[in-house]
C-alpha cells in the first residue's frame, strides 16, 4: 500500500527546499548592490516571503532606497516609490478619479502604491490623515476609492523608511500602521572594509543599472504558498501565546493578536529557508525581535525590546 502521507511529506520537503533555493538566489543578487547587510536582506526575504511589510528605521544615506529597488528587480517585479512629505494628499498615494473630457467619464488614475514592492520614503513626514491611506492596502491588499475596490499587483509589499534623526519635523506613526509592518530594522553604518568595497563599486556605474532578475513574481507567490503549509505545531503555538500574554503583563501595551500572527508567519518563513517544513521555537526567537518590538508601548523607561528581551528570558520552552 503506498503511504500518501509519506509521498505530500517528500513534495513539501522539496518545496521548501526551492524556498531556500529561491532566497539565496535573491539574497546574493542584491548582495551585488547592497554591501554588509547580509541580515538586513534577509529579514526583507522573510518579510516578502510571509506577505508582511518591513519599516527601515534609519540615518539618511545608509541604502535603504537601493536596497528596495535591488529587491524589485530581482524578482522581475514592478517598483514604486513615494516620498512622503508634508503637503503629501492621501490620493497622492493610492490614486484619484480623474475627469476625461472626451469620454465624459471619470477614470482611475492609480497611484504608486500600484507596485510589487512599493519604497514608502520617510513615511513619518507626512501628516497621519495621509499615512493612513496605507491602513487599508496594507491590510487587505486592495484600495478603494469612490465606493469601487481595485486590488493591487500580487505580491505587493510596502518597505517603509523613517527619518529619526530630526524628531521637530516628523509625525509619530500611529501604532495601527506600526502594527501593519511584520518587522522593523535598522541598517545601520556599514564598516571600514564594506564602505571601502561599496565605493570601489560605485566609482563607475552603479550597480542598481545593471542588475538582473534572479527570479519572477510567479516563484514569490509560489514561495508564498509553501510557506502557508510549514507545519507550526501546537507547542509552538502556545509558546508564541504565552509570549505575547508575558509582553501584556509587562507592559501599558503588549502585542496583539496580529502580532502574534506576524511572528508565526516569520517563523515558517526562517523555517523555509533554513529548507524544513516545520517551525522550531529557535525561529521564534530569531525572528520575536525585530516582529514584536516596535508593536509594543511602556510607561516606564524600558523599550519593547527590553520587554521582549524578557519574555524570553522567563517564558520557559515547553
Amino acid at each position: 500500500m503506498t503511504d500518501v502521507h509519506a509521498d505530500t511529506d517528500i513534495d513539501r520537503a522539496h518545496s521548501v527546499e526551492a524556498v531556500s533555493d529561491l532566497a539565496t538566489r535573491i539574497s546574493e543578487n542584491v548582495e551585488q548592490v547592497i554591501v554588509g547587510h547580509h541580515d538586513a536582506i534577509e529579514d526583507i526575504i522573510v518579510t516578502l516571503f510571509a506577505r508582511g511589510h518591513l519599516l527601515l528605521e534609519d540615518v539618511p544615506g545608509v541604502g535603504k532606497t537601493m536596497l528596495a529597488r535591488a529587491i524589485a528587480t530581482s524578482i522581475e517585479g514592478s517598483f514604486e516609490r513615494i516620498q512622503f512629505t508634508p503637503d503629501l494628499l492621501p490620493s497622492d498615494v493610492t490614486g484619484v478619479n480623474v475627469f476625461n473630457q472626451q469620454t465624459s467619464e471619470f477614470e482611475f488614475r492609480k497611484g504608486p502604491v500600484f507596485g510589487n514592492v512599493v519604497l514608502g520614503d520617510e513615511i513619518n513626514r507626512a501628516p497621519p490623515k495621509t499615512q493612513a491611506a496605507l491602513l487599508e492596502v496594507m491590510e487587505e491588499l486592495q484600495v478603494t476609492s469612490d465606493g469601487i475596490t481595485r486590488p493591487v499587483p500580487d505580491p505587493f509589499t510596502v518597505i517603509a523608511t523613517q527619518n529619526d534623526v530630526e524628531p521637530d519635523r516628523t509625525y509619530d506613526l500611529p501604532l495601527a500602521e506600526l502594527d501593519r509592518f511584520m518587522k522593523k530594522i535598522h541598517l545601520g553604518y556599514p564598516n571600514e572594509s564594506e564602505e571601502t568595497e561599496l565605493l570601489g563599486r560605485v566609482s563607475g556605474h552603479h550597480p542598481i543599472e545593471s542588475l538582473e532578475p534572479v527570479a519572477t513574481s510567479a516563484d514569490v507567490r509560489d514561495a508564498r504558498e509553501t510557506i502557508l503549509s510549514v507545519t507550526v505545531s501546537e507547542p509552538v503555538r502556545r509558546y508564541v501565546s504565552r509570549l505575547a500574554a508575558d509582553t501584556r503583563e509587562r507592559a501599558h501595551l503588549g502585542v496583539s493578536p496580529r502580532g502574534s500572527i506576524a511572528l508565526i508567519r516569520a517563523a515558517q518563513a526562517r523555517a523555509a529557508l533554513d529548507s524544513r517544513d516545520y517551525v522550531v521555537p529557535d525561529d521564534v526567537q530569531r525572528e520575536i525581535r525585530s516582529v514584536w518590538a516596535h508593536r509594543i508601548r511602556t510607561t516606564s523607561g524600558e523599550s519593547g525590546l527590553d520587554v521582549v528581551e524578557r519574555a524570553l528570558e522567563y517564558v520557559p520552552v515547553e
